[in-house]
């Protein structure tokens, strides 16, 4: 390495760039990453850094000399999807000791980046994008270069985009190594975007007038990071380690309207980059803007009325349902399809013979009951599949799906008005439920018919799905073997029936050439085209209530969490935010309280979430957004707990005892069904 090093030095004082180049990627190519670091260690322990400040200093002098430093070999080409044509032992092994290295050193590379960009932006192109994984722009100091070279990364051609893409997919996610590196440059990119909305010290950094565009370079970067982890099979990051969470602290809805307004034009705006937003800042965006549409819809109502010159009923301004217990589901029917035209105002429910007044609680029971009758296997709608423990669309073609469009209204009803379900869907229903994800002003556009693919099938039909994948891999002669044609049946009420995955599909043999194109149209069929008309009711009844331009922010799994809020119970956390009224957390009833609900099982825990808040799901936010509450209620010990479930409040009487609380708070919550008033 010295020896080379003091040739490459002579050579760039006598200006002999091309051979000097040649030279650089003919070095790399024979150099491992271990022989570099065991020039480094020389140095370390010798103190003579000058070999390696002038080996940094020639191979970060220019964009030619960094691309030819870290090829894999001299004359491979570098511009090919398939292989980035980079040697990423020997890079990584460069920068793992740039900042080890004295700073006169690490001033050299920085200030190569710089005349860099400055004298040769215009070939940038990929050359400079080994740039970006240089540990140094983790500092703000940093931060001037770091912007430029984002803002070069962020201007390439989409065909550049598209190349930059695989390589950050190709040299980034492969090793366990690299893996660390991608999430390690996410953070980066990250902790850019949030310094730069507000910055420690904002005198460290140039005025946000002058850099406007340091925020929509580095998201348009993070983008590509994003693009490149979503074709990675599995992902190599969970798409919420994208969530900027200091984005929950800004003004995301001025965002979102700027969004609305002027789309995915030139004007920067988050919203056109929703992997970066939290489910949080989401789930408000869709909450507000629904609230706005309740608003609307109350001031409409109210102005037809004043107009007419007639009596202002405040019952108008919200969507009544009163149902009976026994008819639970026919009433809800009626009372839906009576009122399609107040949907989006804000609901209220009744049950018919009951004194309870509806605050939150009534609307909440009437969700869970409602839901838990439709699902019932013997109701028939949908089929339950045990090792997924998710529920399916049955596959019996009636001519009314009413129902259907009843189920899709409750969850449209739910997301609108804040309320999470008890809903065991697989993935594959919130990837049919966005497609598209504003629903068409064309009755006869398709709907649902989503590209699924067997990994979603396994979830549903796990049986099929294991077979199809057995007939992919099978080695022998898929013909002669397996004797199957494009012809598929399908059991409907105990009949048999054909069905052909494509025109003349029963006298055309599946073959060893075939088998790809035959496992698609079985799994569109079996997932999209035969359950169509249930699910474009389903998926109508939904987006008549949800129809925000909020829903194309969405990913299927945030909709899911939208809907269902997350099954996982953190006990630890609703003790850490509960709230007391004439109690405190240390009175004796109340560790008592928790001492017992902690050591309860999962189950019983979720009948306790259930008793007090009305659901056994936890929304968004976390437990800390239910706003738990423990109230004391001086009445006999002989007493069991109460709840409101309008207002997420237990009221607990002063037991004496561990054991009788336990007790006491067992039989309240394993008996939880109904309203009344004292």
């Amino acid at each position: 390495i010295s020896t080379i090093s003091r040739y490459l030095s002579s050579e760039i004082r006598g200006g002999n760039t091309c051979i000097l180049s040649l030279i650089l990627a003919s070095f790399r190519f024979n150099v491992c990453s271990s022989d570099y670091r065991e020039g480094v260690e020389k140095a370390t322990h010798s103190g003579d850094w000058k070999p390696v400040h002038d080996f940094y200093a020639s191979t970060f002098g220019s964009f030619l000399e960094l691309s030819a430093a870290f090829k894999k070999e001299a004359n491979a080409p570098s511009n090919t999807t398939d292989d980035s044509g980079i040697n990423t032992r020997l890079l990584n092994a460069v920068y793992d000791v740039l900042l080890h290295t004295p700073p006169d050193t690490q001033k050299c590379v920085l200030k190569g980046a710089i005349n860099s960009l400055l004298r040769e932006w215009k070939s940038f192109k990929i050359k400079g994008t080994s740039l970006l994984q240089n540990p140094q722009y983790g500092s703000t100091a940093t931060y001037v270069i770091f912007a430029h070279l984002l803002r070069q990364m962020a201007s390439l051609a989409e065909t550049d985009h598209h190349f930059l893409m695989h390589w950050f997919k190709k040299t980034l996610l492969f090793s366990r190594l690299s893996q660390k590196r991608f999430k390690l440059l996410v953070e980066r990119l990250q902790l850019f975007i949030s310094t730069r909305l507000y910055p420690g010290r904002p005198e460290d950094l140039p005025p946000m007038a002058k850099c406007s565009w340091w925020i929509p370079c580095a998201t348009k970067v993070l983008s590509l990071l994003n693009a490149a982890n979503s074709i990675v099979t599995p992902p190599i990051a969970p798409f919420t380690d994208f969530y900027n969470l200091t984005l929950d602290h800004t003004d995301f809805m001025d965002d979102y309207h700027t969004w609305q307004m002027h789309g995915n034009s030139s004007r920067f705006t988050f919203c056109q980059f929703p992997f970066i937003l939290s489910t949080v800042v989401k789930k408000a965006i869709m909450q507000r803007d629904s609230e706005q549409q309740m608003i609307s819809m109350a001031r409409q109502t109210l102005v037809d009325k004043v107009s007419r010159r007639q009596r202002v009923d405040m019952s108008l301004l919200f969507l009544n349902i009163k149902v009976r217990r026994l008819q639970l589901v026919s009433d809800s029917l009626d009372e839906l399809t009576r009122k399609r035209a107040d949907l989006k105002k804000k609901l209220k429910v009744t049950f018919v013979g009951e004194a309870g007044l509806d605050m939150g609680g009534l609307t909440k029971e009437w969700f869970l009951l409602l839901i838990r009758r439709i699902f019932h296997t013997d109701y028939g709608m949908f089929t339950y599949t045990k090792d997924s423990q998710s529920y399916w669309f049955s596959s019996w073609k009636g001519d009314d799906c009413s129902e259907f469009r009843l189920v899709g209204a409750l969850m449209g009803l739910a997301v609108y008005n804040s309320i999470t379900l008890d809903i065991r869907f697989p993935p594959a229903v919130y990837k049919k439920l966005l497609t598209p994800p504003i629903g068409p002003c064309d009755p006869d556009t398709p709907v649902g018919m989503a590209a699924l693919t067997l990994e979603d099938l396994l979830q549903i039909m796990p049986d099929i799905a294991h077979g199809l994948a057995e007939l992919l891999s099978y080695e022998g002669n898929v013909e002669e073997d397996f004797y199957s044609t494009f012809q598929v049946f399908q059991e409907e009420l105990g009949v048999i029936k054909p069905y052909s995955l494509k025109p003349g599909g029963e006298k055309i043999p599946v073959t060893n050439l075939n088998r790809k194109e035959y496992v698609h149209l079985y799994v569109d069929f079996l997932l999209n085209k035969s359950i169509y008309k249930q699910f474009a009711a389903f998926y109508h009844g939904f987006h008549s209530v949800c129809d925000s331009n909020a829903l194309m922010l969405l990913r299927p799994e945030e909709v899911e969490i939208l809907v269902c809020g997350s099954p996982s119970l953190d006990m630890g956390a609703l003790q850490r935010g509960a709230q007391y009224e004439n109690y405190s957390k240390t009175d004796p009833t109340i560790r008592a309280f928790w001492d017992v609900v902690l050591s309860f099982p999962l189950d019983l825990q979720k009948r306790l979430l259930h008793f007090t808040t009305g659901s056994d799901r936890v929304p968004v936010g976390g437990m800390p957004d239910l706003n738990f509450k423990i109230s004391r209620l001086d009445v006999s010990t002989d007493w069991l707990p109460i709840s409101h479930t309008c207002f997420n409040q237990l009221c607990l009487p002063p037991y004496k005892s561990k054991k009788d609380l336990r007790h006491k708070l067992t039989i309240a919550i394993s008996n939880a069904e109904g309203f009344g008033l004292e």
